[in-house]
């Protein structure tokens, strides 16, 4: 016979049963399926039979070496100097059928430096996916502080029993309602290099000193533009995460601040943050879960261009499996950016660990 216990925990998950199901189908097992996917060769449609290749999407991808280049020199021992500039040798002669540099076979430049006289170079198997890596990481270095710190501001602000706030509460939450291609659609007219709303907005501020830029057309801009408006577009919804929490924390706690004779500051720094410190580990892992999600702004607004300036891993994931059909290639990235995001997400819920 049943005992209590046991018949409302078999209650419990059968409410539970439907959300379970969901996760298993659309998360879990999609992401076994991935990483098997990624230790092959298979692609979307091909004649040739799925093979097993191991680890070898994964090298692929991120392979790296690093090389130092020494200058062409002449029969004095000096190095060769053109221009005034240093002359070094192609670097093709290293990568491409050299046995002596097997580590460098098949790699590219990523980038380089100066040292001395020599060029310091740092090689890729895959440039492109590495300055997808990189660019993402700066999207969620720059998108999670910015987006918490204002959304807070601004959950301060509106945190007030004033006459009409509800309505400034509506404006600040709007674009989040709005669909984000409709919004990349609309910053894409606002950053038109012609005759854009920013480059005449600043045009008039400057008296027509200033010069028109192409800002998602400049690879030096492309990416900043794409994160200011990232932050415009989802300040609202954590603005109303800030919010809930802050009227959580007891009033009490306020009138005997003021009673101290507690500052502004010294009533957010030793009442209102720590009141906010669950919200606060909330709101940090739920930017960044979307902030290394960023796809749609790129697939509307650049498209991964100018010169790869604005790839991102979920675009490159997309645009592998589906846009070249290497399913192998787009489920690699897949897993490394969900393995990412879920180190990334304990190391924060560890360093914001409640300690006794």
């Amino acid at each position: 016979m049943a005992s209590k216990l046991t018949r409302s925990n078999r209650a419990g998950w059968l409410m539970a049963l439907p959300g379970v199901g969901l996760i298993a189908t659309f998360i879990i097992v999609p992401f076994f399926l991935a990483f098997g996917f990624s230790l092959t060769n298979q692609r979307l449609a091909s004649p040739n039979p799925t093979e097993y290749v191991g680890f070898e999407n994964y090298s692929d991808l991120l392979g790296m070496a690093f090389f130092t280049l020494e200058p062409e020199r002449d029969e004095a021992g000096n190095a060769v100097v053109e221009d005034g500039e240093i002359q070094y040798p192609r670097l093709r002669k290293f990568t491409r059928n050299n046995p002596d540099y097997p580590n460098l076979q098949g790699k590219r430049e990523w980038f380089s430096w100066q040292s001395g006289e020599n060029r310091k170079v740092v090689l890729a198997s895959d440039v492109v996916f590495m300055k997808a890596l990189v660019n993402t990481v700066t999207f969620v270095l720059v998108v999670a502080p910015l987006q918490s710190a204002l959304a807070l501001g601004l959950a301060l602000l509106i945190n007030q029993k004033l006459r009409g706030i509800s309505l400034f509460r509506a404006i600040y939450f709007m674009p989040v309602v709005v669909s984000i291609v409709v919004v990349s659609l609309l910053w894409k007219f606002i950053y038109s290099p012609g005759d854009g709303l920013l480059n005449n907005l600043l045009s008039g501020l400057t008296f027509g000193l200033w010069q028109p830029l192409d800002w998602l057309g400049n690879p030096s801009t492309a990416l900043g533009s794409i994160i200011l408006m990232s932050v415009w577009q989802g300040v609202g919804f954590h603005m109303v995460i800030w919010l809930a929490g802050l009227q959580t924390i007891s009033p009490t706690l306020y009138e005997a601040a003021e009673i101290e004779g507690s500052s502004k500051w010294q009533t957010f720094r030793y009442v209102t943050w720590p009141g906010l410190r669950n919200t606060a580990v909330l709101i940090l892992i739920v930017i960044t879960m979307q902030a290394f999600a960023l796809y749609a702004q790129i697939d509307v607004m650049t498209s991964g261009g100018p010169l790869d300036s604005t790839q991102v891993l979920v675009f490159q994931a997309v645009e592998r499996g589906y846009g070249k059909q290497d399913i192998s290639g787009g489920s690699t990235i897949s897993v490394l950016l969900f393995l990412i995001v879920l180190a990334i997400s304990l190391l924060q819920r560890w360093l914001t660990r409640e300690r006794t």
